[in-house]
């Protein structure tokens, strides 16, 4: 995927055009096909080659609206609307895993197609039709099933995912050849018009789903469920609404139709005759009186021409039970007699004090091993207006249960494609218009942040939010430019910061050189002392960070400190008297005592400017330097007596690079040692006098060691 090019309208505009294209070529291919006759669907190629350009969402709408568009002449359609968005899902995942790439995955993925084709097409006829959509499958399943002793739907299952191969493999090869042939500007132009900033890469789109993998609930986790549960309740609300609305109309109309069987079976009759009829007690089918077979003729024709009345019958209601005299059952007349005794039905039980009395009761609902029933029973009168017998009909609900049931299933297909579009659309504007953009907003905020605040790096951050070119035109873009405006101004302040900074510190460093020249002017033997030890604590520093040894202590900031404060290290020298700092000859253990008193001189020194100057870490150390810089390892030394590692580890690396400079240079008092007499002095007081870590790394970087002592007694 280019990641280069910003998205602009004119690439919105492909897509949209991609998948009116897409649902055009499914509908006429499929309508071709349905004119024809042909046992195909031809339903796929735009969306296999949507998908494959553009991606998941356009690929599953694709599909949607060509289901739909082929309703106007298939009504079968609307139901294999999961089918073709699973077909999109399959290719989508497919394509973007660079399987098809792969000519010998090609075959593989026709398979899979065309048995979710195949599968699920044939298993929703069946259970919506009762068999194949295609007749040729029908006959051709019964064929095979008695050759192979396979059952029908074994048979039509095996045929159907066959011919879905056919399909598929017509439609995929076409879908791709299209593909193929489009301009690769068209395809990333389609490709990246889902982007709502600069397009990312497939590799940098794996890097963005890894890193949210890492959390518990992550941002689009949430918007998931919440968008599952929505669609998932607004549709359960829908179907259920409908389903509790089917269920009241239809059993009023069932209702109806029994209590208007009952009242028209009522109105043939004479209730006059009813005796009569009970009286002969023959056999229903052999019973030849004329009117009685006419009345007959009536209530059956009339019981045929209505579905939902499964009985149609005329009782005498009596103490031991109903006593039969119509029964339009085609069963029951065979076999039945007029007043044959029938017993009490359990439901009506509660009822037969009224219906003894003649009184109408109101359609009951039962549910026993006739089914489930609604009964209405209508008064039959004779002329005295005596209630003689009861016309009874029976509406069954068993067809509505089945009907209910049929009605699930119909919406469930319906319904789990459109919840997939639905979700699918959620998804996609929660990637690209809300996860994306902050996630990538997140990452490049963080690497500005944690930058090593060099320059040249925070500028290449705010060159990198800036490309990110997020335009998704709401609230997420308003926060893009509040970030974006505000790196470019931390960066710009960093750069101001940064100017200052390094004004202060060339005019820090002027001045303690000032004052180390102070001083050194009135120390006749120093030699360039202050530059040449600066240059030693640089040595052995680097040296100890190199070894690993202080690791946590050698910091760039502590070294810097350390190096920029060591000229100071005798600044205390300000308070010894000429006399004793420049006295030619050895110094009385008075006057050495005297001299002593540099240490503690520098240290309150330093100890003022540091109240003086607050937070500044090489003022720290230059008073470390000032104080302890003649104490020894073993204790010996002086102001305090300090050992080991509790002596400032600034004042231990001053130590060793304070006596070698003394060591290798002339004093009124001396000569020069060599450089080996003074190297092997050093290694003499490892351990004892000095730290023998920074004796060890002094030895070891003889070569800078002796660069500096060329570069000074040169000069």
């Amino acid at each position: 995927m280019s990641s280069s090019s910003r998205v602009t309208h004119a690439d919105s505009m492909h897509r949209a055009e991609s998948v009116i294209v897409g649902v055009l070529i499914n509908t006429l291919s499929a309508f071709l096909a349905y004119r024809l006759g042909l046992p195909l669907y031809l339903d796929t190629i735009g969306t296999i080659a949507v998908t494959a350009i553009g991606g998941l969402f356009p690929g599953i709408i694709t599909a949607a609206a060509t289901n739909l568009l082929c309703c106007l002449f298939n009504s079968m359609s609307l139901y294999y609307v999961l089918i073709n968005i699973l077909i999109a899902i399959f290719t989508a995942w497919f394509v973007r895993a660079g399987k098809h790439k792969v000519k010998a995955l090609l075959p593989l993925y026709l398979c899979v197609i065309a048995f979710l084709g195949g599968f699920f097409g044939l298993l929703f006829q069946w259970l919506l039709l009762g068999g194949p959509q295609f007749d040729d499958i029908s006959q051709a399943a019964e064929v095979f099933s008695e050759r192979v002793k396979l059952s029908v739907f074994s048979c039509a299952m095996i045929l159907n995912i066959g011919l879905n191969l056919v399909d598929k493999s017509i439609t995929a090869g076409v879908a791709f050849i299209v593909v193929s042939l489009l301009p690769e500007k068209l395809k990333t132009s389609i490709r990246n018009s889902v982007w709502k900033q600069k397009p990312l890469s497939d590799e940098e789109i794996m890097s963005y789903r890894r890193r949210g993998s890492d959390k518990r609930f992550s941002l689009k986790q949430r918007l998931t469920v919440l968008l599952v549960f929505a669609v998932v309740s607004m549709s359960l609300v829908m179907v259920i609404s409908g389903l509790s609305f089917y269920y009241r109309s239809t059993r009023e109309k069932y209702t109806e139709a029994a209590e208007s069987a009952a009242q028209f079976a009522a109105s043939v009759i004479n209730g006059d005759h009813v005796e009569r009829y009970l009286a002969d007690g023959a056999r229903i089918a052999d019973y030849d009186d004329e009117e009685y077979r006419r009345i007959n003729s009536i209530l059956i024709s009339y019981y045929e021409s209505i579905p939902s009345i499964v009985y149609l019958y005329v009782y005498e209601i009596a103490d031991d039970g109903c006593h039969v005299v119509f029964d339009t059952d085609p069963l029951s007349q065979a076999a039945s007699s007029i007043n044959e005794v029938v017993p009490f039905d359990p439901t009506f039980v509660p009822y037969l004090e009224q219906l003894k009395r003649g009184e109408h009761i109101e359609v009951l609902a039962s549910n026993d091993s006739y089914g489930y029933l609604l009964t209405a029973y209508e008064p039959i009168y004779d002329s005295y207006g005596n209630v003689v017998a009861y016309a009874g009909a029976d509406a069954s609900m068993d067809l509505l249960t089945s009907d209910i049931w049929n009605f699930i299933f119909r919406m469930a297909l319906i319904f789990s494609g459109f919840i997939i579009l639905i979700i699918a659309c959620g998804l996609w504007v929660a990637d690209y218009s809300i996860v994306f953009p902050i996630k990538v907003m997140a990452r490049t905020a963080g690497s500005f942040v944690s930058g090593n605040n060099d320059q040249k790096e925070l500028d290449e951050h705010v060159r990198i939010i800036r490309s990110l070119d997020i335009h998704t035109q709401d609230e997420m873009e308003d926060l893009y430019q509040s970030i974006s405006g505000m790196a470019s101004e931390m960066a710009e302040q960093m750069r101001d910061i940064r100017h200052y900074m390094d004004t202060t510190t060339k005019m820090q460093s002027g001045l303690i050189n000032t004052m180390a020249d102070m001083v050194e002017s009135r120390d006749s033997d120093t030699g360039a002392h202050v530059q040449k030890t600066a240059a030693y604590v640089r040595i052995i520093l680097e040296g100890l960070k190199r070894k690993g040894y202080y690791s946590e202590k050698l910091t760039t900031q502590y070294m810097n400190a350390v190096e920029m404060s060591a000229p100071l290290h005798d600044v205390g020298k300000i308070n010894i008297s000429d006399a004793i700092l420049n006295k030619p000859g050895k110094l009385t253990d008075e006057e050495y005592t005297i001299m002593k008193t540099h240490t503690t001189a520098g240290k309150h020194i330093m100890e003022k400017a540091i109240s003086t100057v607050r937070g500044e870490s090489y003022l720290k150390e230059a008073r470390n330097m000032a104080a302890y810089h003649h104490e020894r390892w073993d204790g010996k030394g002086y102001p305090e007596g300090l050992h080991g590692e509790v002596i400032p580890l600034s004042a231990r690396v001053m130590a060793v690079a304070d006596v070698f400079d003394a060591l290798t240079s002339p004093r009124v008092y001396k000569p020069a040692f060599p450089v080996e007499k003074a190297l092997e002095m050093l290694q003499e007081g490892a351990g004892t006098q000095f730290d023998a870590k920074c004796v060890e790394v002094f030895m070891d970087s003889l070569p800078e060691v002796k660069a500096v002592l060329k570069k000074y007694h040169n000069m």
